[in-house]
């Protein structure tokens, strides 16, 4: 699958929003939504009320990333408030099959996320419930980290038990112009670019080179 960007709005400014996702829609193919509720992740950002209203003004799908406890209740509202992503933590779902199959059932994309400490294997087997693997490549809470290359080999077997499924292997945190090409080599092929985007003074240009960057690594 070629690569896809997908800029985090949690780099952007929020008293801005509708403005700085107007400046990426004709480079990215998603915008994607931090949704942290400082339980699950130490920091609190935005809810389901902020996602409804981006969904009206948005020219470009919205990827949201729920870091919040108790995804089993919430995610399905993301995907019937006409989200086209919804990715849920497995360290917190406690029913994921349900979960994964209510957001697919209310049309949305179905992300799995795993966090750099936990491991992929045990998990297999739920990939032939999902639309997207997620792995964090930062500890998730906070934006501009930076990116923690012990999860590459990660990132590598993630691809290899993916295998010909039809599965998008997404990668976020610390993506930027230093680290995108080896996400790309070792098989990530959707890439979350928060501060490497809304931190250029073109960011829509950013995405653009940062897409450029990923096709010339993953056609290497």
């Amino acid at each position: 699958m070629a690569p896809q960007i997908s800029p985090s709005i949690l780099s952007a400014d929020f008293a801005r929003l509708a403005d700085d996702v107007a400046r990426i829609s004709d480079a990215a193919d998603w915008v994607h939504v931090d949704v942290m509720d400082n339980h699950f992740v130490p920091n609190l950002t935005l809810g389901l009320p902020v996602v409804e209203a981006l969904l009206k003004t948005s020219a470009l799908p919205l990827d949201c990333h729920l870091m919040i406890e108790d995804p089993d209740r919430w995610a399905p509202q993301y995907a019937e408030a006409g989200a086209g992503s919804v990715t849920i933590h497995a360290e917190a779902a406690k029913a994921p099959i349900r979960t994964l199959r209510t957001i697919r059932a209310a049309g949305a994309r179905a992300g799995l996320g795993i966090n750099p400490a936990t491991p992929i294997e045990p998990y297999e087997d739920l990939l032939g419930e999902i639309d997207m693997l997620l792995l964090m490549t930062v500890e998730p809470g906070f934006g501009g980290q930076k990116f923690l290359d012990v999860v590459l080999p990660k990132v590598r077997r993630a691809r290899r038990l993916i295998g010909d499924r039809a599965v998008w292997l997404q990668v976020d945190g610390g993506v930027s112009a230093e680290t995108i090409e080896r996400c790309a080599e070792a098989g990530a092929d959707v890439f979350v670019a928060g501060s490497a985007v809304y931190g250029a003074d073109d960011p829509a240009e950013a995405v653009r080179k940062l897409r450029a960057q990923a096709e010339g690594a993953a056609s290497s």
